[in-house]
């Protein structure tokens, strides 16, 4: 009855998508494909405190990113009104994908159905379109960048 894919895995190949960033332009994971490896920072809810404190932190490393190599995204079930809102309101640097209709999060298995969001998980996809890292939290615990640098070293 599920349409929920099993949990993404390393190796995989990504399930590409197009997402409206907060400004209402599409975003297509397809893309970037033979240039960059793309950071997704699923989270569940904007203006939540978790969601906000790690959006800081990543905005904070956004440089880190770039000399990574690395496209980094958030993203949540929010609509893209309230990614601008929230975007503006914390000065992001990344840009936040929504998936409204849960379309992203049920494709890599990480739609957590007693919030009707998405987990609180990192995957990064590799320049070739394969997963090279995954980590899933639990819901209240914000991810570590470093974690997230460290993989990305590896794939440079």
């Amino acid at each position: 009855m599920s349409d929920i894919a099993p949990e993404i895995k390393v190796g995989d190949t990504a399930p590409d998508f197009t997402l409206k960033d907060q400004d209402q332009k599409d975003v297509k994971l397809g893309e970037f494909r033979g240039k960059k490896n793309v950071v997704l920072a699923f989270y569940p809810l904007d203006w939540s405190p978790v969601c906000t404190g790690e959006n800081k932190c990543l905005t904070d490393d956004f440089p880190q990113f770039q000399s990574a190599n690395a496209e980094l995204f958030g993203i949540s079930t929010d609509s893209f009104f309230s990614h601008k809102a929230w975007a503006d309101s914390l000065d992001l640097k990344h840009r936040l994908l929504a998936d409204f209709n849960r379309e992203v999060v049920k494709k890599y298995g990480l739609y957590f159905e007693p919030l009707n969001c998405g987990k609180r998980a990192t995957v990064i996809v590799d320049k070739n379109g394969k997963v090279a890292y995954v980590k899933v939290q639990e819901i209240k615990v914000a991810r570590e960048d470093k974690d997230i640098f460290a993989a990305l070293a590896k794939l440079s």
